[in-house]
């Protein structure tokens, strides 16, 4: 696709989300909407996989969603993709669906190699999964990302260290830098301070990029993936706004964890005007 196509997608992406939440009036928008950009262009640009879901993803490029609370996102993206039909969109969050608030594997529901209910391990099994292609001589990437609040928790930490001391360079880790959290600011609940200095302390190269700019997004982890191989293992600061897309959710923390009512619905989908077809 190139980047008036991807923009196109992400719209629709967004059209999805708020849908799907408003649906069962649960749900995480601000995450999801924020990330749209991201994980757009990630599966519909960079990344290099079969829908012919296998779970070992052998000499395919792999995906692990940490925040798993934005899982409105990740279901939109995969079933656009191809993994399993748009229609099943319809059943977000409802009793015996695949999709329930956090993807999980049990599932089976394809594209899904992880189960996310607990922030903060997303890294560490991204990093078994780039040693195990490694090892198996697969020249497949790994992609993960991650929360801003989810870096408060400590296994984040020990991965961080281990990743560098064993030179996984087939890794490229995200984190969704928009400086909101459930309970509030990054900044009023545990203050996250330079991240950029701290990776690159560990020894991670680590790239910045608006996570919100189709084209820098592009760009960017074109530039990621350019540097895969050479010792060190990758990390991406990406600055989003929660809730892009829909004006009123941008304000803040709020819009984490709530639904739109019925109002607020019609708002949000006069901004996002479908355009490649509804669920």
């Amino acid at each position: 696709m190139d980047n008036n196509q991807l923009k196109s997608l992400a719209t629709q992406v967004r059209r999805d989300i708020v849908r799907m939440v408003h649906a069962v009036q649960s749900g995480h928008p601000g995450g999801s909407l924020g990330c749209t950009d991201f994980l757009t262009v990630l599966y519909f640009k960079t990344m290099k996989y079969s829908t012919q879901f296998s779970m070992d993803g052998k000499n395919e490029d792999l995906f692990f969603l940490s925040n798993g609370h934005i899982s409105p996102l990740f279901y939109s993206v995969l079933a656009r993709a191809g993994f399993f039909e748009i229609k099943e969109l319809a059943t977000f969050r409802k009793i015996n669906s695949r999709l329930q608030g956090h993807p999980t594997t049990h599932e089976h529901l394809p594209g899904v190699r992880v189960a996310s209910g607990s922030l903060g391990q997303g890294l560490s099994v991204a990093i078994g999964a780039a040693i195990s292609k490694k090892l198996n001589n697969d020249n497949g990437l790994v992609f993960s990302l991650h929360g801003d609040g989810e870096l408060q928790e400590g296994q984040i930490w020990e991965a961080a260290m281990f990743a560098p001391h064993n030179k996984v360079d087939n890794l490229i880790a995200t984190i969704d830098f928009n400086g909101q959290q459930i309970d509030g600011s990054t900044d009023k609940v545990l203050s996250l301070n330079n991240l950029k200095a701290k990776f690159e302390a560990f020894n991670w190269m680590v790239l910045e990029m608006n996570g919100n700019d189709i084209a820098e997004i592009v760009n960017t982890l074109d530039v990621a993936k350019n540097n895969t191989g050479k010792g060190k293992p990758i990390c991406i600061l990406m600055k989003t706004t929660m809730g892009k897309g829909v004006d009123f959710m941008e304000t803040g923390h709020e819009w984490h964890g709530i639904a739109p009512n019925d109002e607020q619905l019609a708002k949000a989908l006069a901004q996002l005007p479908e355009t490649v077809g509804d669920y």
